[in-house]
C-alpha cells in the first residue's frame, strides 16, 4: 500500500467502503478497533472527514438527473456567495476549483429541465454569481 501513517490507512479504506464497520477497517488497515475508533473520532473532529455518502450510478437512477455545475462568482463576492450556494437545499455538494470554473456544484433533481431551473432561479440570482455551466453525469464508470 503507497500510503504509510495509519489515519490514511484508516482513511482508504474508508473511501474505498463508506459502510465498513470498525472491525473491518481494523482487520484492512492493519490496527486494532480502539484504534479505529479514536482516529475516525479524531479525523472527524478536524474535518477530514466530512459525512458519509453512498456513491450512485446516475445512468441507474430512475427519475433522478445528476449535474456538475461550473459557477464562475465576482472575486468581491466569493465568500458570501459561496456562503449563500451551499445553503441552497438543491445544492447536495460544493467544491472550490482550480479549474475552468470557480465553483463546482453537484446538483440533483429529476430531469434536466429541473436542473435548468435550479440554475435559472436559484444559482444565478444570487448576487455575485456570473455563470453556471451544467455538465449531467451520465454514467459511472468507476
Amino acid at each position: 500500500m503507497a500510503t504509510n501513517s495509519t489515519a490514511d490507512r484508516i482513511l482508504a479504506v474508508l473511501e474505498e467502503d463508506a459502510q465498513a464497520s470498525y472491525a473491518e477497517i481494523a482487520q484492512r488497515a492493519g490496527v486494532s478497533k480502539p484504534t479505529v475508533r479514536k482516529y475516525i473520532d479524531q479525523l472527524e473532529s478536524d474535518g477530514v472527514i466530512v459525512g458519509y455518502s453512498a456513491d450512485v450510478d446516475p445512468k441507474k437512477l430512475s427519475g433522478r438527473s445528476i449535474a456538475m455545475v461550473g459557477i464562475d462568482v465576482e472575486s468581491e463576492r466569493y465568500v458570501d456567495a459561496t456562503r449563500e450556494l451551499s445553503e441552497l437545499e438543491s445544492v447536495e455538494a460544493l467544491y472550490s476549483s482550480s479549474g475552468d470554473h470557480m465553483l463546482m456544484a453537484e446538483v440533483r433533481a429529476p430531469d434536466g429541465g429541473a436542473v435548468g431551473e435550479i440554475i435559472s432561479e436559484e444559482i444565478l440570482t444570487i448576487d455575485g454569481v456570473t455563470a453556471a455551466h451544467p455538465s449531467f453525469l451520465q454514467e459511472r464508470l468507476k
